[in-house]
């Protein structure tokens, strides 16, 4: 199965030059979000995750599906002010601006082995603002895994040698 067939592009969206991936075929599609999902648990062979963070909001569809699948916790990291407990927090910038991330305090216990699972890495920004959450918090990073990377934005120099994995690469 090519998931690329199920990834739509949409100009200039959520702004002018902005061409954005369409995750909604894929999401509608049983049979390719359990080739994606199978996909994405693979890479994980040999690994032992105790906690899955998805990153608001696409970064959830995929990340409670795997930590269901890997019999993990699932941690949510959200926009600021939609967590009700206490909450650290990191900012970045996007490829479109600049944004924060918020984490309850208790999300994670020094030494949790963490798998953090985001839609698409594109600039990396996301990506290193959510590794910062999940160290001031001790927690160890097994592998950062996406459903689709955009390799000529050079995200992944910003994760400084972390384990990544995406099941579409552009």
């Amino acid at each position: 199965m090519n998931l690329q067939d199920y990834i739509r592009d949409i100009q200039d969206f959520p702004k002018p030059g902005i061409g954005f991936k369409d995750i909604t075929p894929l999401l509608i599609s049983p049979e390719a979000t359990a080739f994606c999902l199978e996909a994405l648990v693979n890479s994980l062979q040999n690994h032992k995750i105790d906690k899955v963070i998805g990153v608001e909001s696409r970064g959830f569809f995929f990340g409670m599906l795997l930590a269901q699948k890997l019999n993990a916790g699932f941690i949510p990291v959200r926009k600021p002010k939609k967590l009700p407990f206490t909450t650290i927090s990191a900012s970045y910038a996007l490829e479109y601006g600049t944004d924060t991330l918020e984490m309850h305090v208790d999300a994670i216990k020094k030494g949790d082995r963490i798998l953090i699972h985001d839609d698409v890495l594109a600039t990396g920004g996301t990506a290193k603002a959510v590794c910062e959450l999940v160290e001031q918090l001790g927690g160890e990073i097994v592998q950062m895994n996406f459903l689709m990377e955009l390799s000529f934005l050079n995200g992944s120099e910003k994760l400084e040698g972390k384990d990544i994995f995406a099941a579409i690469t552009y």
